[in-house]
């Protein structure tokens, strides 16, 4: 059985733990997966981090090209993340003949068609199952085993730092900013975490997914993202009231008009399973007309998780070599379905805002939202000795359009002081 040599680039989070489970495993992936598979070349711009982990100084290169052009490897670990100097590898080991797995979800968002036609053109694999969920399996079972369905929607909460964050504001009452605190002391936040807090980290997954789901290319740029910086433990407290959890969660489903898709803190009902994900964990929730309801659960993120994504793909892409059928499952968006406009959204609505406490607001507030067709299906005011009074509306079924257009004229009515939050809510 000849082996199968693999080059990594990137020996940082992700990097070192897949040379820890080739460390630890690597002498059982033919007993377990009929494949000789061995991490012979190693990449980094550091080579303390090679000494770290106990490398050879002449398996080491700090140069990724001697790797791409080494005829000996036969699959390249993309491992360094963004997409300046990793699409050129990417690409240049495509161009190489060689096989390409990777953990880079901006990649695969951004320049997904642009790697999978490379891919295909010389006839070689692109594996990227840790770009989504990390060790959670989402993407092969899409292009595999769920491939005989019409999957209908692909929805979940895929960044684990925000479920962190909005696990600890409704449990413990933590405001955004002592969240966030603790979750970078605690590493599950990075030191910019715009990224993940702002929705963008889940924007690109779901972008990845829906193209998958849905065969119809689908980029970052089409997502429309809303992060979790304006929402209040008070937020939190009266979804909990109505019965609702909240969660950052990534939408997308398939319409008789295009593909609805988007990122933002949503109400879901406490009975749904995705309202039970709390911590670092994720969830993928699928629904496909013949399979009906699946979720995929798991860490999301951390060095071992998402290496396991990796070597998964590293070890089917060796037997897929091993077998001569590379290239079986390439790039499947062969269809053009257009992006809905989020402003065509059609949902119920919670909405917060701030009132002069005198005779007569709500029905001048509701009278504004009778004006644009939007109909009230609850309201709970909270009131003090002070001269303002928190009301939250929450509404029935209503386009976005009308929403914000009716907000647009509240906003400016004497008797409101200001709008606060608004939360798109899902009924399933």
């Amino acid at each position: 059985m000849r082996t199968v040599k693999v080059g990594l680039i990137g020996l940082g989070t992700v990097g070192s733990g897949v040379v820890e489970i080739f460390q630890r495993h690597g002498e059982d992936f033919r007993r377990r997966a009929g494949v000789e598979v061995a991490l012979t070349r190693f990449v980094d711009r550091d080579p303390e981090c090679a000494r770290r982990l106990g490398l050879s100084e002449a398996s080491f290169t700090e140069d990724a090209t001697e790797l791409i052009e080494n005829p000996d490897i036969d699959i390249v670990i993309e491992l360094i993340g963004g997409t300046g100097a990793a699409r050129e590898l990417v690409l240049a080991a495509l161009s190489a003949g060689k096989s390409v797995v990777t953990a880079n979800k901006a990649l695969m968002a951004t320049h997904g068609q642009e790697v999978m036609e490379a891919a295909a053109s010389s006839g070689v694999d692109i594996a990227f199952e840790a770009s989504v969920g990390g060790g959670i399996p989402i993407i092969s079972p899409l292009k595999h085993c769920l491939v005989s369905n019409e999957i209908t929607s692909v929805m979940g909460i895929v960044n684990g730092t925000t479920n962190y964050m909005l696990t600890r504001m409704a449990e413990d009452g933590l405001d955004y900013h002592s969240a966030l605190a603790e979750a970078q002391n605690k590493g599950f936040a990075e030191a910019d975490p715009t990224a993940d807090v702002d929705g963008h980290d889940a924007a690109a997954k779901i972008s990845i997914l829906a193209s998958i789901a849905f065969n119809s290319r689908v980029v970052m740029s089409d997502v429309p993202a809303e992060g979790i910086r304006s929402l209040t433990p008070g937020d939190i407290s009266y979804a909990a009231e109505m019965g609702y959890a909240v969660k950052l969660l990534a939408i997308a489903s398939r319409t008789d008009s295009g593909i609805d898709i988007r990122v933002h803190p949503t109400m879901i009902p406490m009975s749904h399973p995705l309202a039970s994900v709390n911590g670092v964990y994720n969830a993928i929730y699928v629904v496909g007309d013949a399979v009906g309801e699946t979720m995929f659960f798991g860490e999301g993120a951390g060095s071992l998780p998402a290496a396991s994504a990796v070597v998964g793909d590293v070890i089917e892409v060796a037997r897929h070599i091993r077998s001569g059928c590379l290239g079986l499952v390439g790039c499947t968006c062969n269809e053009e379905l257009p992006v809905r406009d989020i402003g065509d959204l059609e949902t119920a609505y919670y909405l917060r805002m701030l009132v002069l406490d005198r005779p007569g607001v709500l029905a001048s507030v509701a009278k504004v939202f009778g004006d644009h067709g939007v109909s009230l299906a609850s309201v709970i005011q909270k009131t003090d000795d002070a001269p303002t009074a928190e009301i939250v509306y929450v509404t029935h079924r209503a386009t976005e359009h009308a929403v914000l257009a009716a907000l647009s004229e509240i906003e400016v009515l004497d008797v409101v002081e200001s709008i606060g939050t608004m939360l798109r809510v899902e009924e399933f």
